[in-house]
């Protein structure tokens, strides 16, 4: 579902792009768009919304000058794109994409874990790549179906149009180094972790680079830490959050961080924060 902008916005000059699982919109809406305006964000990709279409809070974007695109069934994933540069040809789901679950229960449908829209002459993509659970779960091989997938669908567009500006961003669910957790023995027999899950992520890799690790260099630099454990304070996190970019977009990153402060909660923050912290690039 699309919801139009308010107002224009003149995108001229640089282009900031961001991506940040919010873990349920409905609950950070105002705090969202708060750093999305302090940040100067001009398009940012939105994972784990939590929310049908129908319940999205469109009209927190729209009042900040935002169109913005939402793809979401239920309670469950959900992904958006917030945009004040264009939005335009918006698509649910990417070809080839799995489905998740009998018949009945997805009604023929893909799970909400992909958005694709054009901003400022970008394909944008918000990606929600699913969890895993275990290795010993269906769910893990669902994973690896859905990062072959996505691999074989975004070479593709490469194929046919190889000056193509594409934006591979979201919750990747995968620590693609050992330095991207704070302690790979913790994790060992987990998801997230494992070679299977690494080598599809390598495999995208090949064609669209990660535009952010040359400008925040690990070990310790994390994109998620969890609610449990005082796992924030104590630095013990995950860099699983990524924007990876097609060889004519990733010519033009000048700069790319991780907004660590707003997984921060306290003093003159609005709300309590998502367990991920936004992602960020410009674009000359």
């Amino acid at each position: 579902m699309t919801f139009p902008t308010r107002s224009d916005t003149d995108g001229a000059g640089r282009m900031r792009l961001a991506t940040w699982n919010v873990n349920s919109v409905r609950a950070r809406a105002e705090r969202v768009v708060d750093w999305m305006i302090r940040a100067e964000v001009d398009v940012l990709a939105m994972q784990e919304t939590k929310c049908a279409d129908a319940k999205f809070p469109a009209m927190a974007f729209v009042a900040a000058g935002y169109e913005v695109a939402h793809y979401g069934h239920d309670q469950w994933n959900g992904v958006a794109i917030a945009s004040r540069v264009g939005l335009d040809d918006v698509q649910a789901g990417f070809p080839g994409q799995p489905l998740w679950g009998d018949g009945e229960k997805t009604d023929g449908k893909a799970e909400a874990r992909a958005l694709g829209a054009t901003c400022a002459g970008v394909r944008v993509w918000s990606l929600y790549v699913p969890n895993g659970r275990t290795v010993d779960d269906p769910h893990y091989r669902y994973k690896l179906e859905w990062l072959a997938a996505l691999r074989d669908t975004a070479e593709s567009w490469l194929q046919a149009d190889p000056g193509g500006q594409i934006a591979l961003t979201g919750d990747w669910n995968i620590a693609p180094l050992d330095e991207d957790v704070w302690d790979v023995e913790f994790f060992r027999g987990s998801t997230h972790i494992t070679e299977p899950e690494r080598s599809a992520f390598t495999a995208i890799e090949t064609s669209f680079a990660d535009v952010v690790r040359p400008f925040t260099p690990g070990p310790g630099v994390y994109t998620y830490w969890d609610y449990t454990q005082l796992r924030f304070p104590r630095r013990e996190g995950m860099r699983i959050d990524f924007i990876l970019a097609s060889p004519a977009l990733a010519a033009r990153v000048v700069h790319a961080e991780i907004a660590r402060d707003e997984r921060k909660t306290g003093k003159n923050r609005i709300g309590s924060p998502s367990d991920h912290a936004p992602v960020l690039v410009d674009l000359n």
